[in-house]
C-alpha cells in the first residue's frame, strides 16, 4: 500500500511540476545554507588550527611591550637581553627550549634576480621549538651560531623568486652588503593565519644578524618550548615573576607579554564556531518558512482534489490512508528539497573553499542530519492539511465544485 501512495504522491508532484518546485524552494535553500555556512566554518576553524600549530603546541611567544605594538603612546620598552634567555632556560622549569629571535628586513640578490624579504636571526633551537622540517640541506652547526657565521636557510619563497626553480642549497648569494652561503631550505608553510608569507624568510644565526645588520645584541621575541608534562599557565606564571624581577619592573605594568599558543588556538576556534553556529541558526530561518510554504501549497492542493478525496472515502477508503496519502505527498516534496538543497551545497563549498583558501571536507553527519531535518518539517508542515483531508465529509466533498 506504501508503495502505492508513494506512487500517487510523485504524479501529483509531477501534475504541477513548477508549482511543487516554488514550493520547496524555501527548503532547497534553507538546507544549503545551513550545509555550506556549516561546513565551511568546521573548514575555516580546521584552518585556523593548522595555522596555529604552524606556531608550535606549547609554545610561549615573549615580547617586550604590553601588546603587538607599541601600546600606550609610551616610549618603546627595551629589548630583553642575551642573558634574559639563558635565565629563561636555565632557572624555568618545564622550559625544553629556548629560541631568541632578532630581525631585520633587507633585499636578496642572486645573478641578477632580487627581492625584498625579512631576515630572521635565531639559534638552532628554533627549529626545536618550531615544527617546521627543511625540505634539503640542514640546520646551523653549533659552531656556525658561535662564531655568527654568514649562513642562510631560506624559505621557500625567496627560492622561487631568486633561483627560478633551480637548486639553491650550496649557492651563494647576497643579502644587504652581506654574502651568504644557503645550507638548507625549509619547507612550505604558506599563509599566515595573521596575515603575511611564512616562506618569505631567510634564517640566520642570531650573532651574525646582530653583529651585520642591527648593530646591537638585543633580543625582539623570545620563543619558549614547554614540556608536555608541565603546565603552560604554570611556566607562564614562572617566566612573568623571572623578567619582572630582572626588567625591575617595581610594582609597575608588565613591559612584556607572554603569549601562549594554544591559548590563541582555543580563542579563536570557539569565536569561528560560535559564528557558524549563529549563521547556520539564521540560515535554519529559512527551513521554517519553506515549511510554512509547503503546509500552504498542501492545503490549496486539498481544496482542489476534494471531490477526489470524497470519491475515495466514498468507495471504501478509510481517514488513516487518506491522510497518509498527503502526509507522504508533503514528506517526499520536503525530501526532494532537501536532496537538492545537499547538492546546492557542495557546489558551493566547491567554489568557495579556493576562494577563502581553507580545506574542502565532507561530512556525512552534517549532512545526514540536513536530510533528515528537511523530511521531519515535511512531517510536521504537512500533517495538517493531511489531517484536515482525512476528516472530510464524503457527502459533502463530493458536492463541492
Amino acid at each position: 500500500m506504501l508503495g502505492t501512495i508513494l506512487l500517487l504522491a510523485l504524479r501529483s508532484i509531477r501534475r504541477h511540476l513548477l508549482r511543487s518546485f516554488l514550493t520547496i524552494l524555501g527548503i532547497v535553500i534553507g538546507v544549503g545554507a545551513v550545509v555550506a555556512m556549516t561546513t565551511l566554518g568546521q573548514a575555516t576553524t580546521s584552518a585556523v588550527q593548522q595555522q596555529i600549530a604552524a606556531l608550535g603546541t606549547n609554545v610561549l611567544q615573549v615580547r617586550p611591550g604590553q601588546g603587538f605594538g607599541r601600546g600606550g603612546g609610551g616610549p618603546r620598552p627595551p629589548d630583553f637581553d642575551p642573558s634574559d634567555v639563558t635565565a629563561i632556560a636555565q632557572q624555568i622549569a618545564g622550559v625544553t627550549a629556548v629560541a631568541p629571535q632578532a630581525q631585520a628586513t633587507a633585499t636578496a640578490i642572486y645573478e641578477g634576480a632580487n627581492w625584498s624579504t625579512t631576515i630572521n636571526g635565531t639559534t638552532s633551537a628554533y627549529f626545536t621549538v618550531q615544527p617546521w622540517t627543511l625540505s634539503e640541506g640542514r640546520i646551523f652547526t653549533p659552531r656556525e651560531e658561535s662564531a655568527g657565521k654568514a649562513v642562510c636557510i631560506i624559505g621557500s619563497t625567496v627560492k622561487t623568486n631568486l633561483f627560478r626553480g633551480g637548486s639553491a642549497v650550496g649557492q651563494r648569494f647576497r643579502i644587504g652588503n652581506v654574502s651568504c652561503d644557503i645550507i638548507g631550505v625549509l619547507s612550505t608553510k604558506g599563509q599566515a593565519g595573521f596575515g603575511g608569507d611564512q616562506d618569505d624568510v631567510v634564517i640566520m644565526p642570531i650573532k651574525a644578524v646582530q653583529r651585520r645588520f642591527t648593530g646591537n645584541t638585543d633580543v625582539r621575541l623570545m620563543l619558549v618550548g614547554v614540556d608536555q608534562a608541565y603546565s603552560t599557565a604554570q611556566v607562564q606564571a614562572s617566566i612573568s615573576d623571572l623578567l619582572r624581577e630582572r626588567r625591575h619592573t617595581d610594582g609597575r605594568d608588565d613591559d612584556f607579554n607572554i603569549f601562549d599558543t594554544k591559548q590563541i588556538s582555543d580563542t579563536l576556534t570557539g569565536t569561528t564556531t560560535l559564528l557558524t553556529r549563529i549563521v547556520a541558526a539564521v540560515a535554519g530561518i529559512s527551513l521554517v518558512v519553506g515549511g510554512i510554504g509547503i503546509m500552504n501549497i498542501m492545503l490549496v492542493s486539498v481544496t482542489e482534489r476534494t471531490r477526489e478525496i470524497g470519491i475515495r472515502l466514498a468507495i471504501g477508503a478509510v481517514a488513516n490512508e487518506v491522510l497518509l496519502q498527503f502526509l507522504v505527498e508533503a514528506i517526499v516534496l520536503s525530501c526532494i528539497g532537501g536532496l537538492i538543497g545537499l547538492l546546492l551545497a557542495q557546489l558551493v563549498i566547491a567554489v568557495a573553499t579556493p576562494l577563502m583558501q581553507v580545506p574542502w571536507t565532507f561530512d556525512p553527519q552534517i549532512n545526514m542530519v540536513a536530510f533528515l531535518i528537511s523530511a521531519l518539517i515535511g512531517v510536521v508542515f504537512g500533517y495538517f492539511p493531511a489531517r484536515r483531508a482525512a476528516s472530510l465529509n464524503p457527502i459533502d466533498a463530493l458536492r463541492h465544485e
